[in-house]
């Protein structure tokens, strides 16, 4: 009868483990707590970070464009208002010439004038491409096919323009964007592809517009790092347009350049 009663455990033993069994509990779950809220304040800060980062980012990209945008316009001005006038000069003192000069050089005269006349006015559709306020009053589609007749005019290439779908509203600082990305594909086509022929389809699909520029030239090894900074600028504007860009081309079989320009949900 003592054996047993001395195997038996003491009450106050067994609330003592409880207490301590308790106490622990609490301890393992105030330091779960503190964990994850501390967690969670060190995920947002670095979400704050990341964010802030972003959109000083953005605003720095922004300034750059709106300082390049200013620079075109500059340029614009310059090329409409003062080379073209400058030209036009030109053009007046040959018309003075061609009336004085003996019949033998009139002919070289006349085909002076004429080349004289048509740099003028390749000159004055140049500082329109340069102009965002141009660009803004065209639009986008009339923009791009402007831009590509000019290079038929010029003879650099074939250039065909097609638009698929039917066209949808997008915000004209979006559109500015966009043409200056495919106006820096033009110029990198007649720079560098050795190209003949080039085309480019506006195609308006139900929540996005797919542009694509193909053409036949030289191409290059996309794995080799030789993206010049033309292409570094596409790519910075497709992050601003929140777009995909796709390069695709192979030595020998030309370039194609693809931008999906998602439609905003709500248009600014």
């Amino acid at each position: 009868m003592y054996q047993e009663k001395s195997n038996l455990i003491n009450p106050e033993t067994i609330v003592l483990i409880v207490y301590a069994i308790a106490v622990i509990f609490l301890l393992l779950l105030f330091v779960i707590v503190f964990f994850i809220a501390f967690q969670k304040r060190k995920n947002k800060l670095l979400l704050e970070r990341l964010e802030a980062k972003q959109r000083f980012e953005k605003e720095l990209a922004n300034t750059q464009l709106e300082i390049q945008e200013q620079t075109f316009k500059n340029i614009a001005w310059e090329l409409h208002d003062n080379v073209g006038q400058l030209l036009s000069v030109v053009s007046m003192q040959l018309n003075i010439m061609l009336t004085k000069a003996p019949d033998s050089i009139k002919e070289q005269i006349e085909d002076t004038k004429s080349v004289v006349s048509e740099t003028v006015q390749e000159i004055r559709n140049l500082s329109k491409t340069l102009n965002n306020d141009v660009i803004q009053n065209n639009g986008l589609v009339r923009s791009l096919k402007i831009e590509v007749e000019r290079f038929n005019r010029l003879k650099y290439l074939s250039a065909t323009f097609k638009i698929k779908g039917e066209e949808v509203y997008i915000k004209s600082e979006h559109e500015i964007l966009i043409f200056r990305m495919y106006q820096e594909c033009l110029s990198n086509v007649m720079k560098h592809s050795k190209a003949k022929k080039l085309n480019i389809t506006l195609h308006y699909k139900k929540d996005e517009l797919v542009i694509t520029a193909e053409d036949d030239g030289v191409g290059f090894d996309p794995l080799q790092k030789t993206e010049s900074s033309g292409l570094q600028t596409i790519k910075g504007r497709a992050e601003l347009l929140n777009a995909k860009y796709l390069l695709t081309s192979e030595v020998g079989k030309g370039t194609n350049l693809t931008l999906i320009y998602p439609y905003p949900d709500e248009p600014e």
